[in-house]
């Protein structure tokens, strides 16, 4: 089951492709008992958001006490929600599995639950690797304008760089907190270097991460981001803040990172980016030693293999 949040959504349904050749697969914002029809009662739930599916979790559980239960915890789910909502910890404790979607992210599960926790790495399609102009340094921040994204960190980085006319800093991301919004706007008018180009369709985003000479991404909260698995597969170089979102996509030893809020250090990065000529390079050849890992045929395999083993231990016989 899918919620409605526009990333998890599309997770669900690339789930459902990837499973559809196997399986019967229903995408429900809601879950209720006999929704289907008793003919084409679920045999496994997949909930995407502990808490925010927890009304679907807990009536699943209900209904089916013996058919399993597999929870996807996101960022906010990981990286807050567990420590004190009730609700989230409790579809913890009613899922046969958990999943989550970055290779550190069981850490922050509490030890008893650790042992029904999976990883599962989001994959998307490679894109060529572009060459990329001399002339300037492009960087681009993909992420909605709200709280967990940080962008005040990348506004005050750009700032921090606005004497430098060759660094270029391009922002895509629908103003979800209007007074980000607001601050976006007033730095594109008054900082030339600065860009703020708003909301764009899928395609249009791959393109420019594609064509960017670096991705900058600053969360504060991220379960597994889909636009740094996007940098990877198109061979753009990623700057991103030190959380387990990221270091567990990325790898715990990669370079090209900064503490969370540290503004300073992310324009130090992004000049050394632009006056280091070998900086780039070593970056791009670490993202690249990890690509492999987001192909879809890795996801999908993974998956799969999942929702067999969970059928397997809850045969029909048994509910």
């Amino acid at each position: 089951m899918a919620d409605a949040n526009n990333g998890n959504w599309q997770t669900a349904r690339r789930w459902a492709g990837m499973l559809g050749a196997a399986y019967r697969v229903q995408l429900t914002a809601r879950w209720q008992p006999g929704a289907a029809g008793a003919a084409d009662d679920p045999a496994l739930m997949i909930a995407l958001h502990a808490r925010r599916s927890a009304p679907a979790i807990a009536a699943w559980r209900a209904a089916h006490p013996q058919r399993p239960l597999l929870v996807v915890l996101t960022g906010t789910d990981l990286y807050r929600d567990i420590d004190g909502d009730a609700d989230a910890q409790r579809s913890l404790a009613l899922a046969d599995a958990l999943v989550v979607l970055n290779a550190l992210g069981a850490q922050r599960l509490p030890l008893a639950l650790r042992a029904k926790c999976h990883v599962l790495l989001q994959s998307c399609s490679q894109r060529q690797t572009l060459p990329k102009t001399g002339r300037h340094l492009r960087a681009l921040m993909v992420g909605h304008l709200r709280d967990e994204k940080d962008p005040r960190t990348y506004f005050a980085a750009a700032r921090r760089l606005a004497g430098r006319a060759d660094i270029l800093l391009d922002h895509i991301g629908a103003p979800l907190d209007p007074a980000l919004g607001a601050e976006a706007a007033a730095l594109a008018v008054a900082q030339p270097n600065y860009r703020w180009l708003g909301a764009l369709p899928h395609g249009q985003v791959r393109a420019r991460i594609q064509a960017a000479h670096v991705l900058v991404h600053p969360s504060r909260m991220e379960g597994g981001a889909h636009v740094v698995i996007e940098a990877l597969r198109s061979g753009t170089p990623v700057i991103a803040s030190q959380i387990d979102g990221n270091l567990g996509l990325l790898g715990s030893d990669y370079t090209g990172t900064f503490a969370p809020g540290d503004d300073a250090a992310l324009a130090a990065l992004l000049q050394r980016a632009r006056d280091d000529a070998d900086m780039l390079a070593a970056l791009q050849r670490q993202c690249a030693a990890r690509a492999a890992l987001f192909a879809p045929e890795a996801e999908a395999a993974t998956l799969r293999h999942l929702v067999a083993q969970l059928l397997r231990s809850h045969p029909p016989g048994a509910r």
